[in-house]
């Protein structure tokens, strides 16, 4: 094996043995996944186009913040200057939710308003602009609250993906020995 490749086995290792990426991203994940269940409790529909979609409760780029900051917390100490970095980019992120994305998404509904008037003509016109583009601030809330709840008991009680592994292997091959690294 060439050092390359085996610098590469390596990254892939560390990748998959980052244990706050995972959690961060399962945060996101169950949050987006979660919006099936919100279109169908409110709207009675289920309509698996809500997993492609931005907006909607809750906020999954909430959630992967929040989550990935609370991890590092957990990992790093809270009060580690990497844990001050991540929770000051989960509050611009938070922000730019509530606060920019979902005032271009009210001024698109007043644009599409105006054009759907028949006042204004033109190609330019014929396609609607997406409305749904940030959150509430009950949505960004949820996803804020809903990171945390998954990553932190998932780096507690679980680990890395990797870890996972390597415990499904030694209960399913009991007589193997551990694996390295």
């Amino acid at each position: 094996m060439s050092s390359d490749s085996g610098h590469l086995l390596l990254m892939l290792r560390d990748l998959l043995d980052n244990s706050v990426l995972w959690w961060g991203l399962a945060a996101c994940g169950l949050a987006q996944l979660s919006k099936l269940f919100v279109e169908l409790a409110l709207h009675g529909r289920w309509r698996p186009a809500v997993l492609l979609e931005t907006g909607g409760m809750p906020s999954s780029h909430s959630a992967l913040m929040t989550g990935t900051a609370a991890g590092i917390g957990w990992n790093q100490g809270f009060q580690d200057p990497l844990f001050s970095l991540a929770a000051a980019l989960c509050f611009v992120v938070l922000y730019d939710a509530s606060g920019v994305r979902r005032a271009a998404g009210l001024t698109a509904a007043r644009v599409n308003t105006l054009a759907g008037s028949n006042e204004i003509t033109g190609s330019i016109w014929d396609q609607q602009l997406k409305e749904n583009l940030g959150h509430t601030k009950l949505e960004v809330l949820a996803g804020s609250v809903m990171g945390p709840l998954v990553a932190l008991p998932g780096l507690a009680l679980v680990g890395s993906p990797l870890h996972l592994v390597q415990v499904w292997s030694q209960l399913l091959s009991p007589g193997l020995p551990a694996p390295l690294g």
